[in-house]
């Protein structure tokens, strides 16, 4: 797979346009705060009833400094002390789903996001760990990744993390450049950060993640090569490499940046299309989006495999589990229902204090909705659509339920982003890089006049 920039500069400027990034179908932009609180109890009364193999998201919304680009829910403080506050917290939400479980459902799946996870102390996240094994069945074979910035770790973190059974990491980088890194007031040497990598693979944390974004002011194709031959030098087993998502009006934050340095949007373009050809040459497989991992990742295997899965995390290995998100402004999602905890930290807390799991927003998936969010996740995850396999998974005819949407898919398939076929229609290497825009034309929320919208350009 190799693209040219120079090639599809003309299809950037007619496809770049905001859409979803399909972690979900809907879009948590559709979760409301205007439900039947029955829903929320006849989910937990459908939990119980049989087991379950679960996947657990914990958000940790601390950081000790603002990043200006972030679109992360977060809390800007230095006072650690509420991170005890916060795991008490979380003490009371475990113990109410803990309730909402068959006895005998186990956790194949453990994540800590945020925020900075590793704003906790050494001890906060021992004790974390020890909640989450004392309250919860915890398979032997469980994924357990944390987000970790480089920048507030050291040797008792790392040994921290390892006892409690984390065997994954995902550090964050985002750019290794220093004049990129002031722009985005996030100061962090690449050594500091290579030493990190060093420290977990001491400790036996072998599996490690990093995250870059490419579209940040002052970054340039010389010094976004440079980065990523800095991170290459680490061996990660995944790159994240991001969209920068500039929408200021969502993201208060981010109005502190200086527009005029960031890249147009030709010269973005040709940071993606470095990034996809030089790590598919560097022995990485393009999962898809923002995605690389190596040949003999599980994520690659899963791609090839027809496996692969994506989910409010993103793309994942695991599509039969269960997602449950603990700690403030987390989503859980399962077959038939979306939830969304209280964003307001303080809301969180009053909602535990009176027994109640705070859940603030809510989505029940529709028939039609199920049916959409095949489609859109078979594009997203495979890149392709077989009409008979659709056929008897949904007992339906695409070319019927579809007409309108594959009368649309005419003009991308002149531009050269998929072939329609007889039985089905594949994407092109050069439609995976508009996988957001084929998969927008099964969406059907995009054209529903009340629609709200507050997403990303597509590229």
């Amino acid at each position: 797979m190799k693209f040219s920039a120079s090639n599809i500069i003309g299809l950037v400027h007619k496809y770049n346009v905001p859409g979803p990034r399909y972690t979900s179908y809907p879009t948590a932009l559709q979760l409301t705060d205007s439900f039947d609180q029955g829903l929320i109890e006849e989910n937990c009364s459908e939990r119980r009833t049989e087991p379950r193999q679960i996947s657990l998201y914990f958000h940790i919304p601390f950081c000790f400094s603002l990043c200006w680009y972030c679109g992360c829910t977060k809390i800007i403080t230095t006072n650690q002390d509420r991170g005890d506050i916060y795991l008490g917290y979380l003490e009371k939400e475990m113990l109410l789903l803990k309730e909402t479980l068959h006895p005998e459902s186990d956790v194949h799946q453990i994540h800590f996001g945020g925020g900075t996870p590793t704003f906790l102390s050494p001890e906060q996240l021992r004790k974390l760990g020890e909640l989450i094994r004392s309250t919860f069945t915890i398979h032997q074979d469980a994924e357990f990744s944390v987000e970790i910035d480089p920048r507030r770790v050291g040797d008792d973190h790392i040994i921290a993390l390892k006892e409690i059974g984390c065997n994954r990491a995902s550090l964050g980088v985002q750019d290794t450049n220093e004049e990129v890194q002031q722009a985005i007031h996030r100061i962090q040497p690449f050594g500091l950060t290579k030493n990190v990598a060093e420290l977990l693979r001491k400790h036996g944390i072998s599996h490690i993640n990093v995250d870059l974004i490419y579209g940040l002011p002052k970054q340039t194709i010389a010094s976004f090569k440079k980065s990523i031959d800095d991170v290459l030098s680490m061996d990660p087993d995944r790159f994240a490499i991001y969209s920068y998502a500039h929408i200021p009006s969502v993201m208060p934050s981010q109005k502190l940046l200086n527009e005029s340095d960031l890249p147009s949007t030709e010269e973005k373009l040709s940071l993606l299309v470095f990034a996809v050809n030089y790590l598919t040459r560097a022995g990485y497989t393009y999962i898809g989006m923002d995605h690389f991992a190596k040949e003999g990742d599980e994520l690659s295997i899963a791609l090839r495999e027809g496996t692969l899965h994506r989910n409010f995390q993103g793309y994942s290995t695991r599509a039969e589990l269960e997602m449950i998100g603990l700690g403030m402004s987390s989503i859980s999602q399962n077959e038939d229902l979306y939830t969304q905890n209280e964003k307001n930290l303080s809301s969180y807390y009053e909602l535990l204090d009176s027994g109640k799991l705070p859940v603030k927003k809510v989505l029940r998936l529709s028939n039609e909705d199920k049916i959409r969010k095949k489609v859109i996740m078979e594009i997203m995850c495979r890149g392709e659509i077989n009409y008979d396999s659709f056929l008897n998974e949904t007992g339906l005819i695409f070319h019927d339920k579809f007409h309108d949407e594959l009368e649309r898919l005419k003009e991308p398939e002149s531009d050269g982003l998929l072939h329609l076929m007889n039985n089905g229609f594949r994407i092109t290497s050069t439609g995976r890089l508009f996988l957001r825009n084929i998969a927008m034309v099964f969406d059907d929320y995009l054209t529903q006049k009340h629609h709200k919208s507050a997403y990303s350009k597509t590229v």
